[in-house]
């Protein structure tokens, strides 16, 4: 053991660059996979991210006026109090778009438990907003339903139907349920004198308690219900009702950010352990020396194991310590992950599995190595003996004789030697680029739902509701509607629930367009609705009735039967795609008296859905209930920002994988140098070799990562559509000006990596490679 120790300190001294360098790589993968399981946690889980920024409050209670609030700070595991605060059921609106919305009195500082997260603006009374008067912050969800930003103004109807007029100044997050068209009311903060305006005298209340144990949620309910009294309790929200809000989001991210992170890690651990093995490979010498000294193979096994792990320690201490310590000073989104991941669950369980984890697999490929290295035989010669590339083939021959460069034939040469050692680096390498090219097409799907809406099933940018049943006449409100500037189409519709067959279950029947107008369908499957009793249906009807394109359905809607050809399958952003969609002639055949309950309205393109919702609230007189179509996009916004800082940390984990790819083939083709310089090329020559070979290989590589990185983010994309019921075909392949860029970054920063090594190596005086020989 003593020997083996000596010549392991003595190896370090002698190779401390390639030392530095393991360490370093083992950090820098340490680092690459815990900023990873940040990114994850901060964008699979938002409602947990939002809770923990904001401090959140686990109960909220809404009373009514002159409840003692006061009393619930002495139940036992009641941790704090968030408020009481004022409210006022109120109705907000905003460019025709309106949305009820309970007013909460708040003080100009916002509280510390039950903290709105501003995300987009500033809080009440901030140096920008003159004293605070008549200013209002929106939640988010409710600024989006009525198109609300920063500076606009909306109007405010109190109790007493007087409007009121009140400035956005942000908009902010909580982590409480959001708001629901027709449903969940929307929350707004606003000064207690603006309340007071707004509702003078006809109050209630809302106070949050965050709890010490929020398993107790339900009995401290039922504690707090008793001191107040049943009768003075209006409603109560739990946190589980929150979370249960957000859950159709969190699935979807974390099935998506699952498949990354475990493509990651199996690129962090290609790295790693390629590093380890490259090093142990570039002492074979030392090894056979040591063999012919006298050292068994089980001394050199234990002196190789020994010293790596020692070096991967080191590693994964330094990694997961910048992280721990410097993450959260990361400019951009990657710093923000770093510092809320502290706060969220399993964030101890990952600082502590990741690095164990990263351990154990360079152990086991150390081990593996160094096993190798036990079996090397004690005569130094045997491995110059060994050719140490492909012959000269008969094409690099003549490309030679005809003037090529012979930088451009010696570096093809060495990129590719022969079939086996030119496709393990390039795999290698080819994984991150593989799983980079993935994120690129889940971006792409992502901007498609915004850029074109029309192909992912949302061809109808507004849907427009009389409120008045005794209105004017469907032919008059869709002329009304059709005169509007910007307005490219009004699209008549009804829905309502539809029995299965068998009656175990409801769907989503529809009625949109005409037999004369049809309502353009995203069809990828079959095609449109073109003659009577036909229909088009989402994925997740499919799935549950068990049917295909050309089946015919048969549902029971109030009572009568209604009975329709499947004539295509559409992208179904809405209810899980569990929709069928007819025309409304085809409902009026079942229902000759079926009036049309909404329009839907297609835009000409460039028009701005904004503006033409404040010109249709103008035209009709205030008479209608105009409202944005939802979009799946807006649910996955967190995804872009967490994208973005994933090729990022994948760029570094390719980055990684280049150097230990470029350091072995300078170190492995040490013999062929030494030729070159002797038959007589220059040193220039010899570095541009390296950075040409360096350069083709990362080509080889981007080409493989890309193709294969497009099919398999289609299949991923596509396949997740499918089981989350919008349906296969939604899938977007990134512009070609994007592949490129990946590529020639690639290939770029293969050339910049391999700059140094080459100076060095076309350095090298002659005398000093004679040691290559052996």
């Amino acid at each position: 053991m003593r020997a083996t120790l000596r010549w392991a300190q003595a190896d370090f001294r002698a190779h401390r660059g390639e030392a530095l360098f393991v360490v370093l790589a083992s950090a820098g993968v340490i680092a690459s996979l815990l900023l990873a399981g940040a990114l994850f946690g901060y964008a699979a889980n938002p409602w947990q991210r939002v809770f923990n920024q904001s401090h959140g409050a686990h109960i909220w209670l809404h009373t009514r006026a002159g409840a003692d609030t006061g009393a619930l700070s002495g139940v036992d595991g009641v941790a704090e109090l968030s408020g009481p605060y004022r409210t006022a059921a109120t109705t907000v609106e905003s460019r025709g778009a309106r949305a009820g919305v309970t007013l909460r009195a708040a003080p100009d500082e916002p509280p510390r438990t039950g903290r709105p997260v501003v995300g987009a603006g500033s809080w009440l009374g901030a140096p920008d907003d003159a004293a605070g008067a008549g200013s209002v912050v929106l939640e988010t969800s409710v600024a989006r339903a009525l198109w609300a930003e920063p500076g606009d103004t909306v109007r405010v109807t109190g109790p007493d139907g007087a409007p009121h007029l009140l400035r956005v100044t942000g908009t902010a997050d909580v982590a409480e349920p959001r708001y629901q068209p027709g449903g969940a009311a929307g929350i707004g903060w606003v000064l207690p004198a603006t309340l007071d305006e707004i509702a003078r005298g006809d109050t209630g209340q809302s106070v949050g308690l965050r709890l010490e144990d929020p398993g107790d949620t339900d009995f401290i309910v039922q504690r707090a219900v008793t001191v107040l009294g049943a009768d003075r309790v209006a409603e109560v929200t739990k946190w589980q009702q929150a979370r249960a809000d957000a859950g159709g989001d969190d699935r979807l991210l974390g099935a998506m950010f699952g498949v990354f992170g475990l493509g990651a890690l199996l690129a962090a651990a290609l790295a790693a352990s390629g590093a380890i093995g490259a090093r142990v490979r570039g002492q074979l010498r030392d090894i056979a020396v040591l063999k012919a000294i006298g050292f068994t193979p089980g001394q050199v096994t234990r002196g190789f194991l020994l010293q790596h792990l020692a070096f991967a320690l080191l590693g994964v201490a330094l990694g997961a310590t910048a992280i721990a310590l410097l993450g959260a000073r990361i400019p951009g989104r990657v710093g923000e992950a770093a510092a809320v991941w502290q706060d969220l669950p399993g964030h101890t369980a990952m600082m502590i599995g990741i690095p164990v984890g990263a351990v154990l697999l360079i152990a086991a490929s150390t081990g593996l190595s160094a096993w190798r290295a036990g079996r090397v035989p004690p005569v130094p010669v045997a491995r110059a003996a060994l050719p140490s590339a492909a012959p000269m083939t008969a094409l690099a021959k003549r490309a030679l004789g005809v003037r090529v460069p012979p930088a451009l034939v010696l570096g093809w040469r060495a990129a590719f030697p022969r079939r086996g050692r030119t496709l393990v680096p390039v795999a290698r390498l080819a994984l991150p680029l593989v799983l980079i090219t993935v994120a690129l097409v889940t971006w792409s799907t992502l901007d498609q739902f915004r850029s074109r809406p029309a192909q992912m099933g949302l061809a109808a940018a507004l849907t427009v509701r009389a409120e008045q049943p005794s209105g004017p006449s469907d032919a008059e409100l869709e002329r009304t509607l059709a005169a509007v500037p910007g307005v490219a189409a009004v699209h008549p519709g009804a829905e309502m629930a539809a029995l299965v067959p068998g009656q175990t279950g409801t769907i989503t029947l529809r009625g949109l367009g005409t037999a004369r107008q049809p309502y353009p369908s995203a069809v990828v499957e079959g095609r449109a609705v073109a003659g009577p009793d036909e229909a088009v249906a989402g994925q997740g009807l499919l799935d549950l009735l068990g049917v295909r394109v050309g089946d015919w359905v048969r549902m029971t809607v109030g009572g009568r039967p209604q009975i329709l050809h499947l004539v295509g399958r559409t992208i179904e952003p809405e209810s899980g795609g569990r929709v069928i969609t007819t025309t409304v002639d085809a409902l009026r055949e079942r229902d000759p008296r079926l009036r049309p309950a909404y329009h839907a309205l297609e835009l000409r393109e460039g028009a701005d859905p904004r503006a033409v919702s404040g010109a249709l609230a103008t035209a009709a007189g205030g008479a209608l209930e105009i409202r944005e179509t939802p979009n799946p996009a807006d649910r996955l916004e967190p995804a872009r920002g967490v994208i973005g800082a994933l090729i990022a940390v994948l760029a570094l984990i390719g980055l990684i994988e280049l150097l230990t790819l470029i350091g072995t083939g300078v170190r492995d083709r040490g013999r062929d140098l030494l030729a070159l310089k002797a038959i007589g090329l220059t040193p220039r020559q010899i570095g541009a070799m390296i950075v040409t070979a360096a350069g083709l290989t990362a080509l080889a590589a981007a080409l493989v990562g890309t193709a294969v990185g497009v099919l398999t983010g289609t299949w991923l994309v596509d396949t997740q559509g499918a089981s989350s019921g919008i349906g296969a075909g939604i899938a977007q392949l990134p512009p070609l000006p994007v592949l490129l860029t990946v590529i020639v970054g690639a290939v770029l920063g293969a050339v910049a990596a391999a700059a140094l090594p080459a100076t060095r190596a076309a350095r090298r005086r002659l005398a000093d490679s004679l040691s290559e020989t052996l």
